[in-house]
């Protein structure tokens, strides 16, 4: 892979658009970054994960500093996903969780994220994403919504230090799955104000269980948003769907998408397919000229 910056001259469309790290895991983190960069994206959303700028490896500070120069090299903005499945245990998928029983197992999840506000400060981030995690049985939701706001406070303060916005993720299946438990979580927390604490808004993810389209989705959600992601689905069914396999209506959503840069949201629109590493390279191909093609001008 050419770490040269010539290539495809970014887009002149009005999104910042980028592909996920969790949907190239066959490719060497710097590899990924190159193809990106050659493709014509404009950034990344870097899931911290074993294969790629491992936060739980020595050295974090050195080789995030290494990135940090890749990513200036070409070009490329950057925000930081907490996402990897199996990278505190490699037997509980995303686990431990903010949510877990044991408060040492939440002192894990804790100190991940206080790591990636670390590296995201570090790589000059946009943002740095996490979730809530699933309900564990047994447990009361008023009680692990306790767990959530208490766990996410030093994370929050550590975010408001670093200048690097959290942006919590709606995820079906969790107990944070929607808008309006964004919001309770927001009530619970002291309605923090929008620039330290706001929104990884998936699009996908609107269109599988939210009562609004995704394109209404994103305007109500707009003085939240700090971090975007992108992909074809269902309704009903969260699986993340190269786009034209799945029933968004995407022309709305681009448009929303459009109004929300001109209004001054700094972000990338990042592509979540992490599903698809085995197709990686062409789907980050196929995906940015789709999104090209779909993406209004002006």
């Amino acid at each position: 892979m050419s770490s040269s910056t010539t290539g495809p001259a970014r887009s002149t469309s009005p999104l910042r658009l980028g592909y996920g790290t969790n949907g190239l895991t066959d490719l060497r983190l710097d590899e990924a970054l190159g193809l990106l960069s050659d493709l014509g994206y404009d950034g990344v959303g870097l899931t911290l994960d074993h294969m790629h700028l491992d936060p739980l490896a020595p050295d974090l500070a050195a080789r995030t500093a290494r990135v940090a120069r890749r990513l200036d090299e070409l070009g490329l903005g950057v925000t930081v996903e907490t996402g990897a499945r199996y990278v505190l245990d490699p037997r509980r998928k995303h686990g431990p969780s903010l949510l877990a029983p044991d408060p040492e197992d939440r002192a894990t999840r804790v100190q991940l994220l206080l790591r990636a506000v670390r590296v995201a400060a570090d790589l000059g981030a946009h943002a740095v994403h996490c979730f809530s995690g699933t309900l564990p049985a047994g447990t009361p939701p008023d009680e692990a919504w306790k767990r959530l706001a208490v766990s996410l406070t030093p994370v929050l303060e550590a975010a408001r230090a670093a200048h690097v916005p959290l942006a919590v993720e709606p995820e079906p299946g969790h107990l944070l799955a929607t808008l309006d438990d964004f919001h309770h979580l927001r009530g619970l927390l002291g309605d923090p104000e929008p620039a330290a604490l706001g929104l990884t808004l998936d699009l996908g993810h609107c269109q599988c269980l939210e009562p609004l389209p995704p394109a209404d989705c994103l305007r109500a959600a707009a003085p939240w948003v700090h971090h975007v992601q992108i992909e074809d689905m269902r309704r009903g069914v969260h699986e993340h769907l190269p786009f034209g396999d799945g029933e968004i209506d995407f022309p709305p959503v681009l448009a929303a998408l459009a109004e929300l840069t001109a209004g001054g949201y700094p972000g990338l629109t990042v592509v979540e397919l992490p599903r698809h590493s085995h197709a990686g390279p062409e789907l980050a191909r196929t995906s940015l000229s789709f999104l090209r093609q779909e993406t209004p001008t002006c």
